[in-house]
């Protein structure tokens, strides 16, 4: 249960808790635990409950993965196996995200760091894909390049994507965070260490269009059809889930099932803390019900 919970600040966000429209919910760490080759997922406590009470009140969710190894068909599939029913529509990834976000701004030619669920989102959204895997012609025609959960990466492919920075391309990352959760402990991010190496070599810094990112924040409104601050944010990471939603004006609700402990939220500058820290969401369930 969360600290100090007749503390003014705490008592105020139990009533925006409960009073939220909308709810977005991080995948590793807070609904379900995978294994570091992205296999099979375990679902944590509380959260079959919590999504069964939000359907019966009609109250909208969606969930957000920094994950771009699987499409959000593909998520759903994955999840619908272990017992979470949420809709395609309503799972985002970076990818995904980016795709709008490329769309919107004219960009057409999109160079590709990863597996098929990096790439297969801006295909689906007409998109035109290059993958320096399949040997790229023409880098120097990109308008941007794209950095997903990619292990299998070759040198090669690092020499292309900088070859399109030089050239004039942005550079864009699913995540730039150095770990994510596992049934196993924490796995390294390695779009993060993909980045790293073109960086060094192009000076060009990555924007990123997953987590933190308050345009993965907007995108997730607009699929719930909710202002940013109807939304009540559930993430297990300080540096991810907790900015987004302040970024945003929404609710920000950390949860200790993933990577971050109570202290490490607590360690945080007050301003940047989440407005209410729970164990788990079997927590967020109980005070969410009452």
């Amino acid at each position: 249960m969360p600290n100090n919970m007749n503390s003014p600040d705490q008592s105020e966000a139990i009533e925006r808790l409960r009073a939220a429209r909308g709810f977005l919910f991080d995948l590793d760490g807070t609904l379900v635990l995978g294994d570091k080759h992205n296999k099979g997922l375990k679902v944590l406590p509380g959260v079959l409950e919590l999504l069964q009470l939000l359907k019966e009140r009609r109250i909208p969710f969606a969930a957000l993965t920094n994950g771009t190894v699987r499409t959000p068909a593909a998520y759903e599939t994955k999840l619908s196996a272990a017992g979470i029913d949420i809709p395609a529509s309503n799972i985002m990834t970076p990818s995904s995200v980016a795709a709008q976000y490329f769309a919107s701004l004219g960009m057409k030619k999109i160079l590709v760091l990863g597996v098929e669920g990096v790439w297969r989102p801006f295909q689906d959204a007409g998109l035109e894909v290059m993958l320096p895997s399949d040997g790229v012609a023409d880098p120097e025609t990109a308008d941007a390049v794209f950095v997903g959960w990619y292990r299998q990466i070759h040198m090669d492919e690092v020499e292309t994507a900088c070859n399109a920075v030089w050239a004039g391309a942005g550079l864009f990352a699913a995540s730039l965070v150095p770990f994510f959760a596992t049934q196993h402990g924490r796995a390294l991010g390695s779009s993060r260490v993909i980045c790293a190496m073109i960086t060094s070599l192009t000076d060009m810094h990555p924007t990123v269009l997953g987590k933190p990112s308050v345009e993965a924040l907007k995108n997730a409104g607009r699929i719930l059809g909710l202002e940013t601050s109807e939304i009540a944010v559930v993430g297990d990471d300080p540096h991810l889930e907790i900015p987004m939603a302040h970024a945003g004006g929404a609710l920000a609700i950390g949860v200790q099932t993933g990577i971050a402990s109570q202290e490490d939220f607590e360690s945080l500058p007050p301003a940047e803390r989440p407005h209410l820290t729970v164990n788990g969401v079997a927590d967020l369930y109980e005070l969410y019900a009452q």
